[in-house]
Protein backbone atom coordinates (compact mmCIF):
# COMPACT_ATOMS: atom_id res chain seq x y z
CA UNK A 1 0.00 0.00 0.00
CA UNK A 2 1.10 3.11 -0.78
CA UNK A 3 2.28 5.95 1.77
CA UNK A 4 1.82 9.56 1.32
CA UNK A 5 3.79 13.00 3.12
CA UNK A 6 3.41 16.62 1.99
CA UNK A 7 6.66 17.64 2.20
CA UNK A 8 6.67 21.43 2.87
CA UNK A 9 11.06 22.19 2.83
CA UNK A 10 13.77 20.90 1.15
CA UNK A 11 14.56 19.29 4.72
CA UNK A 12 11.43 17.80 4.70
CA UNK A 13 12.47 15.69 1.69
CA UNK A 14 15.70 15.21 2.77
CA UNK A 15 14.40 13.95 6.52
CA UNK A 16 11.87 11.52 4.57
CA UNK A 17 15.29 9.90 2.44
CA UNK A 18 16.83 9.60 6.11
CA UNK A 19 13.67 7.71 6.86
CA UNK A 20 13.35 5.71 4.05
CA UNK A 21 16.92 4.54 4.41
CA UNK A 22 15.93 2.52 7.34
CA UNK A 23 14.64 -0.04 5.56
CA UNK A 24 17.37 -0.46 2.68
CA UNK A 25 20.23 -2.47 2.54
CA UNK A 26 22.93 -3.70 -0.32
CA UNK A 27 20.86 -5.37 -3.35
CA UNK A 28 18.07 -2.47 -2.83
CA UNK A 29 16.86 -0.85 -6.04
CA UNK A 30 14.90 3.07 -5.46
CA UNK A 31 13.18 4.36 -8.19
CA UNK A 32 12.68 8.11 -8.29
CA UNK A 33 10.14 9.21 -10.55
CA UNK A 34 8.93 13.61 -10.47
CA UNK A 35 9.73 16.52 -12.47
CA UNK A 36 12.23 18.68 -12.80
CA UNK A 37 12.45 20.17 -9.36
CA UNK A 38 10.08 17.84 -7.41
CA UNK A 39 13.03 17.06 -5.17
CA UNK A 40 14.35 14.02 -6.42
CA UNK A 41 17.85 14.44 -5.50
CA UNK A 42 16.87 16.64 -2.00
CA UNK A 43 15.58 12.95 -1.16
CA UNK A 44 18.51 11.11 -2.99
CA UNK A 45 20.78 13.75 0.19
CA UNK A 46 18.82 12.09 2.91
CA UNK A 47 18.60 8.93 1.79
CA UNK A 48 22.87 8.93 1.54
CA UNK A 49 22.92 10.45 4.83
CA UNK A 50 20.46 8.09 6.33
CA UNK A 51 22.88 5.15 4.60
CA UNK A 52 26.19 6.42 5.92
CA UNK A 53 28.17 7.02 2.51
CA UNK A 54 30.75 9.92 2.39
CA UNK A 55 30.83 12.83 0.30
CA UNK A 56 28.61 15.08 -0.90
CA UNK A 57 25.76 13.79 -2.98
CA UNK A 58 24.68 15.80 -6.12
CA UNK A 59 22.98 15.35 -9.36
CA UNK A 60 24.95 12.84 -11.96
CA UNK A 61 23.12 14.27 -14.94
CA UNK A 62 26.29 14.98 -16.41
CA UNK A 63 28.12 12.04 -15.62
CA UNK A 64 25.28 10.01 -15.35
CA UNK A 65 26.28 7.89 -12.43
CA UNK A 66 28.19 8.49 -9.36
CA UNK A 67 28.76 5.97 -6.83
CA UNK A 68 29.46 6.73 -3.17
CA UNK A 69 31.16 4.66 -0.67
CA UNK A 70 30.26 3.43 2.48
CA UNK A 71 31.16 5.50 5.58
CA UNK A 72 33.31 4.11 8.75
CA UNK A 73 30.91 3.42 10.64
CA UNK A 74 28.94 0.10 11.19
CA UNK A 75 25.96 -0.42 9.25
CA UNK A 76 27.23 2.28 6.62
CA UNK A 77 26.06 0.91 2.94
CA UNK A 78 27.31 2.00 -0.17
CA UNK A 79 25.11 3.82 -2.84
CA UNK A 80 25.32 4.02 -6.27
CA UNK A 81 23.23 7.18 -7.98
CA UNK A 82 22.03 7.37 -11.25
CA UNK A 83 20.74 9.72 -13.73
CA UNK A 84 18.61 8.01 -16.21
CA UNK A 85 17.45 11.28 -17.86
CA UNK A 86 19.63 11.24 -20.71
CA UNK A 87 19.98 7.36 -21.54
CA UNK A 88 16.31 8.16 -22.72
CA UNK A 89 15.61 4.70 -22.51
CA UNK A 90 18.60 3.70 -24.50
CA UNK A 91 18.82 -0.30 -22.50
CA UNK A 92 22.28 -0.53 -24.35
CA UNK A 93 23.68 2.48 -22.85
CA UNK A 94 21.78 1.57 -19.22
CA UNK A 95 23.27 -2.50 -19.80
CA UNK A 96 26.80 -0.81 -19.70
CA UNK A 97 26.19 0.86 -16.49
CA UNK A 98 26.16 -2.57 -14.81
CA UNK A 99 23.68 -1.68 -12.40
CA UNK A 100 23.44 -5.10 -11.55
CA UNK A 101 26.32 -5.54 -10.34
CA UNK A 102 26.05 -2.58 -8.03
CA UNK A 103 22.98 -4.34 -6.58
CA UNK A 104 25.38 -6.78 -4.93
CA UNK A 105 26.87 -4.40 -2.26
CA UNK A 106 25.25 -1.20 -2.48
CA UNK A 107 21.69 0.77 -2.70
CA UNK A 108 21.20 1.89 -6.39
CA UNK A 109 18.87 5.46 -6.37
CA UNK A 110 17.74 5.88 -9.94
CA UNK A 111 16.13 9.52 -10.91
CA UNK A 112 14.35 9.75 -13.73
CA UNK A 113 14.17 5.25 -13.40
CA UNK A 114 10.49 4.91 -13.90
CA UNK A 115 10.39 2.53 -16.54
CA UNK A 116 13.34 2.10 -17.08
CA UNK A 117 15.47 -0.23 -14.80
CA UNK A 118 12.58 -1.86 -12.51
CA UNK A 119 13.90 -5.62 -14.57
CA UNK A 120 16.80 -5.39 -12.47
CA UNK A 121 15.20 -6.64 -9.17
CA UNK A 122 12.45 -8.83 -7.70
CA UNK A 123 11.37 -5.73 -5.85
CA UNK A 124 12.46 -2.05 -5.84
CA UNK A 125 11.09 1.18 -3.69
CA UNK A 126 9.48 3.48 -6.07
CA UNK A 127 8.73 7.18 -5.16
CA UNK A 128 6.75 9.75 -7.00
CA UNK A 129 7.61 13.07 -6.15
CA UNK A 130 5.43 16.56 -6.90
CA UNK A 131 5.73 19.92 -6.80
CA UNK A 132 3.01 22.85 -6.12
CA UNK A 133 3.14 25.14 -8.86
CA UNK A 134 5.11 28.41 -7.84
CA UNK A 135 5.73 26.70 -4.11
CA UNK A 136 8.54 24.76 -2.50
CA UNK A 137 5.68 22.05 -1.10
CA UNK A 138 6.03 18.54 -2.62
CA UNK A 139 4.43 15.88 -1.90
CA UNK A 140 5.97 12.53 -2.02
CA UNK A 141 4.41 8.62 -2.74
CA UNK A 142 6.35 5.74 -2.18
CA UNK A 143 5.51 1.84 -1.86
CA UNK A 144 7.60 -0.91 -2.15
CA UNK A 145 6.49 -2.50 -5.89
CA UNK A 146 7.32 -6.48 -6.87
CA UNK A 147 8.34 -7.10 -10.49
CA UNK A 148 5.93 -8.19 -13.14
Amino acid sequence: MAEQRILPTVEDTEALGRELARDLGPGDLVVLDGPLGAGKTALTRGLADGLGVRGRVSSPTFIIARQHRAGDHPGAVGMVHVDAYRLGGDLDELDSLDLDTDLDHAVVVVEWGLGVVEHLTDRHLRVLLRREPDSDVRTATWEWVAAS
